[in-house]
């Protein structure tokens, strides 16, 4: 009979999809899908305010057509206006799970049957695909309004978007850990929009000040995007040309932020639990 008793929420657990020790946990990424998306305000800024910035900026101005490398202008501010809100998306999904350890949600899970792969694996999974909806929200914009390229520019471009925000869910946590309060995860966001500009998102930089923006987080994982579209060139705004630069650049970018990023959250994690 006790045997009996033991076994039988564990076989319900696993059949309703709950936990079945290994894999990926499907009920735990839709709820955390489901409440992140009931929050409206936050849905607004990370998906509808990037796509009003490509509007304002890249569909209506009268440069709008004008050529930039295999396409046009429009599609230029296109794909920064989804950088920014695919950072924006995924680094209020690392930040959001700094918050859950410091109010003890993690010792919560901790009691289910729930892996810590599995924990990960979920918070990855919705990282991405809350970064998916701006991407797709703003490059749906840019196909109606006039945005032009060819098809892989299209499709590459948003493959290095959706992946390389990743990178910026580690900035969230590591904000979200480091200063251990909910103000922490807006201080991220807001300090994004600073990086934004200095990486050469919102306006085109020139002279030092894009000597400049090639150390900023921002920097590499905007011109990686952009690099199907530019073959590598940045867009001079005084005189509307591209300034070429070697791909290392970029990608030594997006490499050394991210091991930087990794290594915050690592330690980080490390001192909380020895504070416990």
């Amino acid at each position: 009979m006790t045997a009996q008793i033991t076994t039988q929420p564990t076989n319900n657990t696993a059949e309703n999809g709950v936990n079945d020790g290994i894999g990926f946990n499907a009920t735990y990424y839709r709820l955390e899908l489901r409440r992140l998306l009931r929050d409206k305000v936050s849905v607004f800024f990370t998906a509808g305010l990037p796509v009003f910035f490509y509007l304002l900026f890249g569909a209506s101005p009268d440069y709008a057509d004008e050529p930039v490398g295999n396409g046009n202008v429009a599609m230029w501010i296109m794909i920064a206006m989804a950088a920014y809100g695919a950072v924006t998306a995924t680094n209020g999904v690392g930040g959001g799970a700094a918050v859950e350890r410091m109010q003890g949600w993690s010792r919560q899970l901790g009691l289910t049957p729930m892996t810590d792969t599995q924990y990960v694996m979920v918070k990855a999974a919705t990282s991405t695909t809350i970064a998916a909806a701006p991407i797709i929200l703003i490059y749906a914009a840019g196909f109606l309004t006039g945005a032009r390229a060819p098809l892989w520019v299209w499709a590459s471009s948003a493959a290095i978007l959706l992946v390389g925000a990743s990178t910026f869910a580690l900035y969230g946590l590591s904000f979200g850990l480091a200063f251990r309060s909910e103000a922490a995860v807006s201080a991220a966001g807001g300090s994004l929009v600073v990086l934004s500009f200095l990486g050469n998102i919102f306006v085109p930089l020139t002279g030092w000040l894009l000597t400049v923006a090639k150390f900023t987080p921002l920097y590499g994982y905007a011109s990686l995007a952009r690099w199907p579209l530019t073959d590598g060139g940045t867009l001079d705004p005084e005189t509307g040309n591209l300034i070429t630069e070697p791909l290392w650049q970029p990608v030594a970018n997006v490499v050394v932020w991210t091991t930087v990023l990794a290594i915050a959250t690592v330690t980080l994690v490390r001192r909380g639990r020895a504070r416990q």
